[in-house]
């Protein structure tokens, strides 16, 4: 399937979820990345979900973070650059929706990309290959890009790989796990 098609799927499927049903896959999704061998990294990259889109709830994972005592990094977006700065979250962090119903820092501590050792990200679709489908804009592979070469990528979906995707572009960045409510899916490079 191509990326506009999986697009299209995986949202109408993510609007089948109810509020209780992404509750739980999202908390499931959580404990399952305390399977990865991640812990010993220090700065962890999350987005923070979007509700409207009935994305995973990554408090949950937010929590994990805090519980381990990371530094725990969050993007405000350029949408003019396509381009994403990354800020340390601090209890004096303070948060307002964009127009895209995103909450981003308003301002803060900047953290330097190649400080990053995990980012968790936000997807529709992916396949067995680690080839992701997000929104369209290409935010993270611009982000990733700017990363050190061995930032570990982790997809999180509610669903299990596609077979292919058919339109991966050569500027498209591979993810090394996906992590689903039941599975995790260690992808190849």
């Amino acid at each position: 399937m191509n990326k506009k098609d999986l697009r299209k799927k995986y949202k109408e499927l993510r609007q089948e979820l109810s509020v209780d049903v992404i509750e739980d896959k999202s908390l499931a999704i959580a404990n399952r990345l305390l399977q990865l061998d991640i812990w010993e990294k220090t700065y962890f990259h999350l987005f923070l979900n979007i509700e409207e889109q009935k994305e995973i709830d990554t408090e949950f994972i937010l929590q994990l973070l805090v519980g381990k005592d990371k530094e725990i990094v969050v993007a405000k977006s350029n949408f003019d650059t396509l381009e994403m700065t990354n800020y340390l979250l601090t209890d004096s962090t303070k948060f307002q929706k964009n127009e895209y119903n995103v909450y981003e820092p308003v301002d803060g501590i900047e953290v330097p990309n190649f400080k990053i050792d995990v980012v968790f990200l936000p997807l529709l679709a992916y396949d067995t290959k680690g080839n992701r489908v997000g929104y369209g804009k290409g935010f993270y592979d611009t982000f990733l890009s700017k990363c050190r070469e061995d930032v570990v990528k982790i997809g999180l979906s509610f669903f299990d790989p596609e077979e292919v995707i058919d339109d991966v572009s050569s500027t498209d960045i591979s993810l090394n796990y996906c992590v689903t409510p039941t599975s995790v899916y260690m992808l190849p490079q």
